[in-house]
């Protein structure tokens, strides 16, 4: 009874900021009269995502697919490449670098520049913002997993050692899981970092999505419609944050119980 009704309360405390956030900004369109062109009050945004006749107009359900189909496989690609290249470069120091120079050039790049030339060599569609959303996420992937994989203990390094341990044994059953918490946290930044490569993708090389959407209404001035496009990218992004989050919780479960042991 009491963790329901704690659960109840957490949820509590996470809706009632989003909720205090929507009647201020009601609030101060309709004390200030604010133009919709401007500023739509939060009614009028969210007629546009609910109301059917409006929904039908603006094809939410398609455009929030191809975002969403973009967003997760971005993720993926991310995840495995950053895992794979992080293990690379602690593996040897001639990797190390070889590699790291490499992946700071890329990091480095305006990702908003290469967008042009991916739709000149992939055309629209699903690859130019799946590459665009990678380069621009897996960065950190990388760095907090390839420091969780140095983050051992050199005893514990030393005594595997001296039990004959092979290097591949040592990646297994030391280092991967010590970075397991590096690697979440890494995976965290991720997620909403392919939220944005996403969006900035169909900026440039798509003809549909909610970053083409709201490119769509910019030019129109539909402020309405652009703020549901926000709304919605941002509800992609808290849902993935949470999942990686959910995940977390069932890989490493220990970690959830030493948090609530110390509090």
């Amino acid at each position: 009874m009491r963790r329901g009704l704690g659960t109840v309360k957490s949820l509590g405390m996470r809706v009632l900021p989003f909720l205090l956030f929507l009647l201020v900004w009601q609030g101060l369109v309709t004390i200030f009269q604010i133009k919709v062109f401007i500023l739509p009050s939060p009614v009028r945004t969210f007629s546009h995502l609910l109301v059917p006749e409006m929904a039908a107009k603006y094809r939410w359900p398609i455009h929030i697919r191809a975002t969403f189909i973009e967003i997760s496989l971005s993720f993926l690609v991310t995840a495995a490449a950053g895992i794979l290249i992080a293990i690379l470069i602690s593996w040897s120091e001639l990797l190390k670098t070889l590699i790291t120079p490499i992946i700071v050039f890329f990091n480095s790049l305006p990702k908003i520049a290469l967008a042009p030339l991916f739709l000149l060599w992939f055309g629209y569609g699903l690859v130019p913002n799946i590459l665009i959303a990678v380069l621009v996420a897996f960065f950190p992937v990388v760095i907090n997993t390839s420091t969780g994989l140095e983050a051992v203990d050199e005893d514990l390094l030393d005594l595997v050692r001296y039990l004959h341990a092979s290097k591949l044994q040592l990646y297994l059953k030391i280092r991967i899981p010590n970075s397991l918490p590096y690697i979440f946290s890494g995976f965290k930044i991720s997620a909403t970092l392919c939220v944005v490569g996403a969006i900035v993708g169909e900026f440039i090389a798509s003809d549909k999505g909610l970053g083409y959407l709201l490119k769509d209404a910019q030019a129109f001035i539909d402020t309405p419609t652009m703020f549901a496009c926000l709304v919605l990218i941002s509800i992609m992004g808290l849902l993935f944050f949470a999942a990686i989050a959910g995940l977390q919780r069932l890989v490493m479960p220990w970690d959830g119980a030493e948090n609530g042991g110390r509090e």
